[in-house]
């Protein structure tokens, strides 16, 4: 072995070194990430084709299965159901988003397989989608509104609003049953 070839040997056993940590994350964290880029676009192109293409924030209501689903623009700068609103918590609410966007993407390291990623996505998704819209618009557009029954729901939400809820409630049912890394 000639002098020369010594440091291209430590490189190369430096990148495999670095190949075989990055392998052994098993993808879960890039996997949550495909899925929260992809529940963060959904989330936006909804947004933008209810409020701005169909005109809902000039129009404010549009029938669509009435009272099953109806559009009902609304601006929440709060959290969910507008609490909190009124406050000035815009920032706060951004800075939260973001933190719990990090904290459960360093949480779910400890799983691996697609539903955990999946689960892990639509709440990073869903709460990265309603922060982008605190920062551009001060308050998240919401403007899904959902009757049935008799049951008269003056509510509305969006989108991201269901990523949230259905990642959080499949990590409660699924939670202890996710497969975990070794």
């Amino acid at each position: 072995m000639t002098k020369s070839s010594k440091p291209q040997m430590m490189l190369g056993l430096q990148w495999c070194s670095l190949a075989c940590a990055i392998s052994a994350i098993d993808h879960m964290i890039p996997r949550a990430l495909i899925i929260a880029a992809i529940t963060f676009l959904v989330d936006q192109f909804t947004k933008w084709y209810v409020v701005w293409h169909l005109d809902l924030i000039n129009q404010r209501a549009i029938d669509v299965l009435p009272p099953v689903l109806n559009f009902r623009m609304g601006w929440n700068e709060g959290i969910n159901f507008g609490l909190l609103s009124g406050l000035s918590a815009r920032w706060f609410l951004i800075i939260l988003a973001l933190g719990i966007s990090i904290g459960i993407l360093i949480w779910a390291r400890q799983f691996k397989g697609w539903l955990a990623a999946t689960l892990v996505g639509l709440i990073v998704g869903g709460a990265l989608g309603n922060a982008i819209d605190r920062i551009l618009h001060g308050a998240v557009a919401d403007f899904l509104n959902m009757s049935c029954c008799g049951f008269y729901n003056p509510y509305s939400f969006n989108v991201a609003d269901i990523w949230v809820f259905a990642g959080a409630i499949g990590l409660i049912i699924f939670g202890e049953r996710l497969p975990k890394r070794a």
